[in-house]
């Protein structure tokens, strides 16, 4: 477990741009990547995250460009992730400059994948980007016992898996963090999933990064309590609502440890 929590902005990317929308759909352009990396970096981000939010629905790479571009002049821990389906695709993410790598869609097609990656680049390379889901009542799946259901191409299929169990497993083949997102809450602004948080925190030991809902400065220390190593935000930031500073401050002022 890291000792200070870290904040994370979060650059969702689509054809060399960030974009954010509700839910992943209605997605508005919100700026060039690298412009806004080096701001959140000035603002003192503990690490970034790219996620490139096409690249599995649409069946194409990565922008290694976009993210070579900001290991050159950003020095800040880069995630990336969107589109990674091999260790070909992290071999060639981390000469482009990313010092983690998320896998989502890939994995749960073909979990070993997860202990591939961990066996050669070890486990503190690797995070599981989890897209949740709560399932509505009465619908849920036979194997999705905790009803919530881990989906993929940007929350646009379920896969009737349980998210609990899934968190759980890919921690055990070796991913080293989990970048758990609420797909219920992405874009709402109406505070993280706190049930979520802590029902996955109670599965698992590895780093938890919470995501999805992050609205107001109040929202960042309930996630933290939940079980929340980092929390991460994305429109907040990017359209000028509060800088990472603001999260910093109301973390410390909540008695939370932040660098």
């Amino acid at each position: 477990m890291s000792l200070a929590t870290r904040v994370i902005p979060c650059l969702d990317v689509d054809a060399g741009r960030v974009v954010k929308g509700v839910n992943f759909e209605n997605l508005r352009d919100a700026g060039d990547p690298v412009e806004l990396a080096r701001t959140y970096a000035a603002q003192g981000a503990d690490e970034l995250t790219f996620l490139d939010v096409t690249a599995s629905s649409g069946d194409r790479e990565t922008t290694y460009d976009v993210v070579a571009r900001t290991a050159e002049q950003v020095f800040v821990p880069l995630t990336v992730g969107g589109g990674v389906r091999s260790v070909v695709d992290v071999d060639r993410l981390l000469r482009a400059g990313a010092d983690k790598v998320g896998v989502n869609t890939a994995a749960i097609a073909r979990p070993e994948l997860i202990d591939e990656v961990a066996a050669r680049f070890g486990a503190q390379v690797l995070v599981l980007s989890a897209d949740v889901r709560r399932q509505p009542e009465g619908s849920a799946h036979p194997r999705c016992e905790s009803g919530f259901e881990v989906t993929t191409h940007g929350g646009r299929r379920g896969t009737g898996l349980d998210a609990l169990a899934w968190c759980e497993e890919a921690a055990r083949r070796g991913a080293g963090e989990i970048l758990l997102n609420s797909m219920d809450a992405d874009g709402t602004k109406a505070g993280f999933d706190l049930e979520l948080l802590g029902a996955v925190r109670a599965r698992v030991d590895v780093p938890l990064v919470a995501s999805g809902g992050a609205g107001d400065v109040s929202h960042f220390l309930p996630a933290v309590r939940a079980g929340a190593d980092a929390v991460l935000a994305a429109s907040v930031f990017h359209f000028g609502e509060m800088t990472v500073a603001d999260v910093k401050r109301a973390l410390a002022e909540g008695g939370v440890e932040v660098r």
